[in-house]
């Protein structure tokens, strides 16, 4: 309960909405248009397996996921320090343990993420939980984890919260309605409820995991597996809210591939998304015979089949959506 009543006391009042905030450069990269491209290549999609993308709302910070397979799980970041943009590093909170997914509040001073360290002494379970740090005197202090109330016995991935304090995230719920769910927490009277999994037009028997809320909760993007227009090995959908109600999810056909597509994020004008894919562009049938040098640079490069960071522009896409 400690820890819960920490988190509270910066809950929600002290969110506020942010707005198109001048000199946001996204690492000076080209914007991009209606396609899909890789963010950053060479710096944040280098080649390794990177994933789940975010920048903090004065965009000053990045944070992101280096991830090969089950074996290693490290969020890296990139700070801007006037006007200049660092390499990539390990975060002070990572390189330890398997971490990964970090999601800022919206006045910046709180980051989430899921990691497998343990939550006390003696703990030996090795499940995923929601932790965080908040920012003191500019610096990031050490991680504390969500009360239990949030944190189960079983795994608690990708966080995401609203501006009123609601909390989304991907757990196994045994009242659930799949093997996955994306679940709210409701900040309710100074305190989270219960998590309970979104209704059916979002969730459903099979696999629905890393959900996006909007911070008004206007819409929610996440990705699902294994349903009936599933383009390949999962994909992004998107409900938005009416009256109230979220709305029957819907495939984001133009963006998704036939490989997983997955880690939505938002950009904090809403005008931007960012997500990961494992779609690979250096394939067979190739336009020459390949060489050792042509295959070491294909291979460790973008597009080589392990997942990229991609970002697309969002805003007209929404609108369309909410006609």
């Amino acid at each position: 309960m400690k820890n819960l009543l920490l988190l509270l006391a910066f809950l929600p009042g002290h969110f506020s909405h942010s707005q198109t905030i001048p000199g946001i450069d996204y690492l000076k990269q080209p914007l991009p248009g209606d396609a899909p491209k890789i963010f950053a290549p060479g710096v944040i999609s280098n080649g390794c397996a990177n994933r789940d993308f975010t920048i903090s709302p004065v965009g000053d910070e990045i944070f992101f996921t280096v991830q090969q397979l089950n074996l290693v799980s490290v969020v890296m970041t990139s700070m801007k320090r006037n006007g200049k943009w660092s390499e990539p590093v390990v975060a002070f909170f990572s390189g330890v343990y398997n971490d990964l997914e970090a999601s800022f509040t919206l006045d910046g001073k709180r980051l989430f993420f899921s990691s497998n360290r343990p939550t006390s002494r003696g703990d030996s379970t090795n499940d995923y939980n929601i932790w965080y740090t908040e920012k003191k005197d500019d610096l990031w202090k050490e991680p504390i984890p969500l009360d239990s109330l949030v944190n189960s016995d079983g795994d608690e991935f990708y966080p995401s919260m609203a501006k009123n304090g609601n909390l989304y995230f991907t757990t196994q719920l045994q009242t659930g309605k799949g093997k996955e769910d994306i679940v709210m927490c409701e900040f309710k009277n100074g305190r989270y409820l219960p998590p309970v999994s979104l209704p059916e037009e979002i969730n459903s028997k099979g696999y629905e995991f890393n959900a996006f809320v909007d911070p008004d909760e206007h819409y929610i993007l996440f990705s699902a597996f294994g349903r009936s227009d599933d383009m390949g090995h999962g994909d992004l959908y998107l409900s938005v809210k009416k009256d109230d109600r979220w709305q029957a999810a819907i495939n984001l056909m133009n963006i998704n591939s036939t490989s997983l597509d997955y880690c939505p994020f938002v950009t904090w004008d809403k005008k931007y998304l960012f997500f990961t894919s494992s779609r690979a562009t250096y394939k067979s049938p190739f336009n020459k015979k390949q060489s050792v040098p042509d295959l070491k640079k294909g291979l460790s490069n973008p597009g080589n089949g392990l997942d990229d960071i991609y970002w697309v522009r969002f805003d007209n896409i929404l609108e369309a959506f909410k006609k």
